[in-house]
């Protein structure tokens, strides 16, 4: 773990790659940086390198935040990121997969087909952050209702706009 770059330090120098992607470290845990292009391909070669369990699947949205974040030279931040977890059984080990999603163009291939249980968390991304996972089997909301319009998650969705109706405590609020 000591050649590959430590996210908490400056990022200038060449990062190594591990499975073709770039390798950083957070918190003890390596974590791949592949573009969305290769984002699938990545997870192909995870699970067949005994990967074989994704743990989690969410999206980060950068909007606020952008001059915060860290990430290798040569990979471009965009306002989306989405994030993967993945555990391999045999060592124990944990892995993380981050790819930069635009917002003008807000899709990742579905990694569905190899890992069948991120089904509702691609599911749950799509309807919070509004990112479309391609090749997904039924890209639907989960979550909200089929006709509510936004994504709750994105740091630019109105706050407060559901109206909340309180009643008064029965007996007069007394106890």
């Amino acid at each position: 773990m000591t050649d590959a770059i430590d996210t908490d330090a400056q990022i200038d120098e060449e990062p190594p790659t591990r499975y073709g992607a770039p390798l950083t470290h957070s918190r003890g845990q390596q974590v791949l940086h592949p573009d969305r292009e290769t984002w699938r391909s990545t997870a192909e070669t995870l699970f067949a390198d005994n990967w074989t369990m994704i743990t989690d699947l969410t999206a980060v949205d950068f909007l606020t935040f952008e001059p915060a974040r860290q990430l290798p030279k040569g990979v471009t931040p965009e306002r989306y990121e989405v994030v993967a977890s993945f555990v391999r059984f045999d060592t124990g080990e944990r892995i993380r997969m981050r790819a930069q999603v635009p917002a003008d163009d807000p899709r990742i291939d579905s990694l569905y087909a190899i890992y069948p249980g991120c089904d509702y968390q691609e599911r749950e991304t799509f309807d919070m952050f509004g990112i479309v996972f391609e090749g997904h089997p039924d890209l639907s909301r989960i979550l909200m209702p089929e006709d509510w319009v936004g994504f709750p998650l994105r740091k630019d969705f109105a706050q407060g706009v559901i109206p909340v109706q309180f009643k008064a405590p029965q007996g007069g609020g007394q106890r």
